[in-house]
């Protein structure tokens, strides 16, 4: 697949795609750069007016932070007469263009990486082609969580859209474009397992639901029984087969012991579960890590929310709070 992704084709077929949707021209542009592998470009208007501005930074290197990512330089905002424009960073980790023989070769995506980098431009755009003047609500400011990704994985469909993608694909020898026998392939293969993410998606919000009305409003750090929230969360995922709940529970162990948003989510909890209840959710989340991850997590809760810091350690044997977190699980 790779060798029908050239980077170059690539993103011709991403920036044309943009400039279709929206009505602006995209181009390459000169700033400072922290490499010199990392590009700048323009976006303009119809009629030539300056609407933002981005990094591209796409090939991994040593020293460089892992993953895929958008962020901001400069959010738009008014200052008295003038409008500062927005400026973003679009970050990726794809392999660098190979040198053979002293002659750089063009370098080749995955479709994965191809989805990826429109995933990570939807972010852009949200940011670039705001009209909000307002710093603290413009372009990603002040955006709630369940609507971050919608420009991003709105981006994603494109890369499955056959007139789409045939026009972004150019084979590095022949020149020829993905042929459609093998884009169906890949289109059937799309969905593979797809049940098992959809009842991912409603675990979280089962356990989200679930949280919020176990909250006792106006009394912070006040919660019902926790035994009755670890039961009725139970409950919610009685149907569920024990493999599908572990890698639920797997991906709760990542939110309390340094995974994605972390910090966000570890505060909210400190806040919304009482200190008993919050113990026995986060040692069954640290007995799933590294004692060394399970450690810093259980110092971070100590110091950060303030409950108590003396606790046995999951890898010493099975403290009392985390049998009865398991007895009721189980």
């Amino acid at each position: 697949m790779k060798r029908y992704f050239r980077e170059e084709r690539v993103l011709a077929g991403l920036f044309g795609l943009v400039e279709t949707i929206y009505g602006v021209a995209i181009a390459e542009s000169q700033a400072p750069v922290w490499h010199p592998d990392v590009r700048f470009y323009d976006i303009r208007d119809r009629n030539g007016g300056r609407v933002g501005q981005f990094y591209l930074d796409l090939y991994a290197r040593e020293g460089k932070q892992s993953g895929a990512w958008m962020d901001d330089a400069v959010n738009r905002r008014r200052d008295g007469e003038h409008i500062r424009h927005p400026v973003a960073f679009l970050t990726c980790n794809f392999a660098a263009p190979a040198v053979v023989d002293g002659r750089r070769q063009p370098a080749l995506f995955t479709h994965r990486e191809v989805v990826t980098l429109f995933h990570e431009f939807g972010h852009g755009l949200h940011l670039l082609l705001t009209r909000v003047d307002v710093p603290g609500v413009s372009g990603i400011e002040g955006v709630e969580w369940d609507a971050v990704e919608l420009p991003s994985q709105i981006m994603e469909n494109w890369c499955w859209e056959w007139d789409v993608l045939k026009s972004m694909t150019a084979h590095v020898d022949t020149g020829e474009p993905l042929p459609r026998a093998l884009f169906e392939r890949m289109w059937a293969a799309k969905n593979f397992q797809s049940g098992l993410a959809t009842l991912r998606q409603v675990e979280f919000a089962l356990f989200d639901m679930l949280l919020h009305t176990e909250y006792v409003p106006g009394r912070p750090g006040v919660h019902r029984d926790a035994r009755a929230v670890l039961a009725a969360a139970r409950r919610e995922v009685a149907v569920v087969p024990r493999p599908d709940y572990d890698r639920f529970m797997h991906a709760f162990g990542h939110i309390f012991a340094g995974g994605y948003a972390a910090g966000y989510y570890s505060y909210k909890w400190a806040e919304v579960l009482s200190a008993d209840a919050y113990s026995l959710f986060e040692e069954e989340a640290c007995s799933r890590r590294s004692p060394a991850r399970a450690s810093g997590t259980r110092s971070w809760r100590a110091a950060a929310a303030g409950r108590r810091s003396t606790r046995s350690s999951p890898s010493a044997g099975a403290s009392p709070k985390s049998t009865r977190f398991c007895a009721i699980m189980e």
